[in-house]
């Protein structure tokens, strides 16, 4: 059975034609949330005592992997798996194996994680077997009292040692350490050698207004054109072509031979080329971080057998992906730009 979309585009269940917005990109990358729930509580993410879901509301794996292997027969190469923290979902890695089929077909491309580490030394070895090849790891501080502080409950030591399983396991590891004023500006040479050191390479993120949190995210915010023009007095940077399919914007460290990058939704919007959309644990489809428009597929996909209705709905959705966000941090303006925390659509 043939749909068709209202932007033409030619939909079915049996795959074909691609996901294009109305500024002509292509849908080519899923971010998937499998749970707003988390090992941590991080001070820019979530607040101390969190309401998380019921479970009841939550998609089954075997939901989430037909609503992603929909994606997958619409052009969507690359998933990556995240929460809240993706790996304290129970039975996470049955997920991971059915999507490795779409690796194993060429259909996708790649299937990652982005993940805090805490439970890299149970699963690591398992990720690999998966066809996972690489992953993101959330460090933003080597001090573990300031790890602890940071996170709130969460234990460095245990995250060193899932950094070691990973390598050991041959994934490749990139480091994404926000960027906090006051918190760990003192850190970025450190982390940066640090990294660059073990062959990992490293990003760093400007805070976002997304959520209600216990502090003020003006007192947080450190501007990375700032960061970048501190580091040039010390290193060569060199600019990079490298898009991994993120909004990230590479450089090479001369002096280190290791790549950083900065991703800056607050200083340089990185709109323009947006390939990416957001699945939620409960089968809402963000179009856009930083806005709330979103589209329910878990309706269809519960109502129907078939996945058409699902298809037209994605369809529908990538119709109205806007041209970007409006984020904006102002002392002025106290509360987030958008009200859900990160933690639901998973950055």
């Amino acid at each position: 059975m043939t749909m068709q979309a209202t932007t033409g585009m030619a939909l079915d269940a049996a795959g074909g034609a691609p996901l294009i917005d109305p500024f002509g990109r292509a849908i080519s990358y899923l971010r998937v949330s499998v749970t707003d729930r988390c090992d941590f509580r991080c001070v820019y993410c979530m607040s101390e005592n969190m309401t998380f879901l019921p479970k009841r509301d939550l998609l089954t794996l075997e939901e989430l992997d037909r609503l992603c292997s929909v994606f997958v027969r619409h052009g969507v190469r690359k998933l990556r798996i995240t929460g809240g923290e993706p790996l304290v979902r129970r039975d996470i890695m049955t997920l991971f194996r059915n999507l490795g089929r779409h690796l194993e077909t060429g259909a996708l491309d790649e299937l990652t994680v982005t993940t805090n580490g805490s439970q890299l030394a149970r699963y690591a070895k398992d990720l690999a077997a998966c066809g996972v090849r690489r992953i993101n790891v959330s460090l933003d501080t080597l001090d573990p009292d300031k790890f602890r502080t940071i996170t709130r409950w969460g234990d460095l030591g245990r995250v060193m040692d899932g950094l070691d399983a990973a390598q050991a396991a041959g994934l490749a590891v990139k480091i994404n350490a926000v960027a906090l004023k006051g918190v760990n500006e003192d850190e970025i040479v450190p982390m940066l050698e640090w990294a660059h050191g073990r062959g990992m390479d490293l990003t760093f993120i400007e805070v976002m207004p997304l959520g209600e949190i216990d502090t003020h995210r003006v007192d947080q915010f450190l501007s990375l054109a700032q960061v970048r023009a501190d580091l040039m007095d010390r290193y060569t940077l060199t600019d990079l072509p490298d898009r991994t399919g993120g909004p990230a914007r590479y450089v090479r460290v001369e002096e280190t031979g290791g790549r950083l990058g900065f991703i800056t939704p607050m200083t340089h919007n990185f709109c323009e080329s947006c390939n990416r959309v957001r699945l939620t644990c409960t089968g809402t489809l963000y179009m856009c971080l930083g806005q709330e428009d979103a589209a329910d597929l878990r309706t269809p996909l519960r109502q129907s057998e078939g996945d058409e209705r699902v298809a037209q709905a994605i369809a529908d959705a990538i119709t109205r992906k806007p041209k970007g966000h409006d984020f904006v941090i102002d002392r002025r303006v106290n509360r987030p730009a958008v009200g859900r925390h990160m933690s639901v659509t998973g950055g």
